[in-house]
């Protein structure tokens, strides 16, 4: 185990070199197991998650090499379905929530997917119904196990297309439902499905491997089922969600940094909503650049009332940066209420930052309201653990704009999803150790 001591207080200045985004990596190399040819991946983030679901590749078979730091080539020619059954698959899956992503692309091309229970972060309930009810659809039987907690699919031949109406615009479960779709038999139509750019990315990878999907980008899926997939090479875009956290952390350490090749298409709605809290961004050649923010004012609405912040399917803000969000308006001008709408105990760790001296009222689960201090006076140091990946990164940004050191527990929720951050941040000016406890 590790723990960060920062030392913050520091303004940074430079270029900051985005990951690949983590969520996109999960979806794709669950995708290496629909062909036997081999498959290239560029910019795959050296984190845990990540790093996890490669060793549950190799556990079924899948040969795989490493060409470059973030480079690797896979090739799924001789996957073994028996290791589904191993305690050392169960193992692995089970630290993963991700792990569910491999069971779209084995049923269709091997006619079963046996998953357990997928770890991941504690953030309230994660149903994996639109899982079950698209795979089903597609006419793969199901049966779960709730002693084992073990989820079986089996499907008696190849699957079948279909039209399904998704109960939740779920991006895993769309991604899942989609791979399984490429090889069944006749048409598949998606209504409802999830059009994140790691869909997005998903679908266009299939399709420079011989699949047929449509309307990439919107909410309407189709896919016309072919006989079998081949090898293709796909990079992964930059982590929409890390260059958030960054943008934050400039806001409220009033630094200069610019974010290397991050393209405005790609963002979303990320830049608008951080104008809305009163940081600005401007895109240049080299990338995205945060100018520093000595101040910066919460807007309001046009009939004065208070901003609203809050998340919800793509193309609107992801959740995956409320904490950031949150985060960053305690330094601001104004007041901004924060509704986190799609997880339930993503808030719960703002006692911490309540504990530095943040001016936060907890609403209850789902709601926050901030009222900033408008750099009154700086947040002091304390020690706190990190709850979840983004919740992490977001007491971690905290810190770096406090007085003083803070001490910084379960770190490895933060590596889940962000590469040697503490390293990449030093860079350019940060104070972060990274020490070993027993």
């Amino acid at each position: 185990m590790s723990i960060f001591q920062v030392e913050g207080g520091t303004r940074l200045k430079g270029t900051f070199e985005p990951q690949g985004a983590k969520n996109e990596a999960l979806q794709v190399l669950s995708a290496v197991l629909l062909t036997k040819e081999e498959v290239t991946i560029r910019n795959l983030p050296n984190i845990r998650d990540i790093n996890n679901l490669i060793k549950i590749l190799e556990e079924l078979g899948v040969k795989v090499k490493k060409s470059g730091e973030h480079t690797y080539s896979f090739k799924a020619d001789e996957v073994n379905i028996e290791m589904l059954y191993s305690p050392s698959f169960f193992k692995l899956a089970t630290k993963l929530r991700g792990s569910i992503l491999i069971v779209g692309p084995l049923l269709a091309r091997f006619g079963i997917g046996i998953i357990p229970s997928p770890g991941g972060d504690k953030i309230g309930r994660r149903r994996l119904d639109v899982h079950v009810q698209g795979l089903t659809s597609l006419g793969a039987d199901f049966e779960y196990e709730p002693d084992n907690k073990v989820y079986a699919f089996k499907s008696n031949g190849r699957l079948k297309g279909t039209y399904m109406l998704l109960d939740e615009a779920s991006v895993t479960g769309t991604a899942n439902i989609v791979m399984a779709a490429t090889l069944a038999k006749g048409k598949t139509v998606i209504y409802n499905a999830a059009s994140e750019p790691y869909v997005q990315q998903l679908c266009r990878m299939l399709n420079s491997m011989g699949a047929k999907i449509s309307g990439i980008g919107s909410n309407l899926l189709t896919i016309n089922g072919v006989e079998e997939l081949h090898g293709t090479t796909h990079e992964v875009l930059p982590d929409m969600i890390e260059v958030g956290s960054i943008i934050g952390l400039a806001a409220i350490t009033a630094s200069d940094i610019t974010i290397k090749g991050v393209e405005e298409e790609h963002l979303g709605i990320i830049p608008k909503s951080f104008e809305k809290i009163g940081v600005n961004v401007e895109f240049t050649e080299e990338g995205l650049h945060i100018p520093v923010h000595e101040h910066y004012q919460i807007k309001k609405f046009v009939d004065g009332s208070i901003m609203n912040i809050s998340d919800g399917i793509w193309p609107a803000l992801t959740p995956d940066l409320i904490s950031v969000f949150l985060v960053t308006a305690i330094q601001a001008k104004g007041s901004v209420l924060i509704h986190q709408k799609m997880f339930e105990s993503r808030l719960f760790f703002v006692d911490k930052l309540i504990d530095m001296g943040a001016q936060i009222i907890l609403c209850d689960p789902h709601r926050a309201t901030v009222i900033g201090i408008n750099r009154e006076y700086n947040l002091r140091a304390t020690t706190m653990s990190s709850p979840d990946i983004r919740a992490g990164v977001a007491l971690l940004i905290a810190a770096m704009s406090a007085n003083g050191t803070s001490t910084i527990h379960n770190i490895e929720q933060i590596d889940r999803g962000y590469e040697k951050i503490e390293e990449r941040l030093n860079k350019i000016g940060a104070r972060i150790k990274r020490i070993s406890i027993t």
